[in-house]
């Protein structure tokens, strides 16, 4: 211990620290620097002349199709909204995962909660506004103008659903400063421009 002290006193051992305590915050801040520049570049809007070659299908609205089994938002404690458009209560979801579109309740492609830049209070009211067909001019620019960041995810949708599925989760253009929303009325967004900043 006392070799230790002696050894702390000598100025040329302070100096070899702060040289390397130095050398250690000069490498990590370029490192962040770095990986941060990364980020904003995969993030850079690509050529407008390249498409990215999606795999979504869209489903027409009013399609004679026969769905016999339905996907839906699973996590809603209240509202779940199937892959017709169909928001419903919990209690009104069927065996086959479809909103009873008989119950009171029931009603498609809602956007009571929803602005006009397409952000919602209400996650299941985004997907179902999502949904509409009507919106698929807005989605599919969204999907070609897609940044390299997000291809992974956006590549792994299937479908319409899928997609405002994805599009409706909070996501990072729905944060600042990483930990509050900028419009904590209306965090989940399947458009293109993120929530407006509200005044604190």
């Amino acid at each position: 211990m006392l070799v230790l002290r002696r050894l702390l006193r000598k100025r040329w051992v302070l100096g070899v620290v702060f040289g390397l305590s130095l050398i250690y915050f000069l490498t990590s801040t370029l490192k962040q620097e770095e990986r941060s520049m990364r980020d904003r570049t995969l993030l850079e809007v690509k050529d407008t002349d390249h498409h990215i070659p999606w795999k979504v299908h869209f489903n027409l609205g009013n399609s004679s199709r026969q769905i016999t089994q339905c996907r839906n938002s699973i996590q809603g404690k209240i509202f779940l909204t199937d892959e017709l458009g169909y928001v419903c209560e919990r209690k009104d979801l069927l065996v086959n995962g479809c909103c009873n579109v008989s119950a009171p309740s029931t009603r498609q492609y809602i956007c009571k909660s929803c602005l006009a830049n397409g952000c919602c209070s209400i996650y299941e009211y985004c997907v179902s506004c999502c949904l509409q067909p009507d919106k698929q001019p807005l989605l599919e620019h969204f999907l070609n103008r897609a940044a390299k960041g997000f291809q992974n995810l956006f590549t792994a949708v299937e479908d319409h659903f899928e997609l405002c599925l994805a599009k409706c989760r909070t996501s990072s253009q729905s944060v600042q400063h990483e930990n509050t929303y900028r419009n904590p009325e209306a965090k989940y967004c399947y458009g293109e421009s993120p929530p407006e900043l509200l005044p604190v």
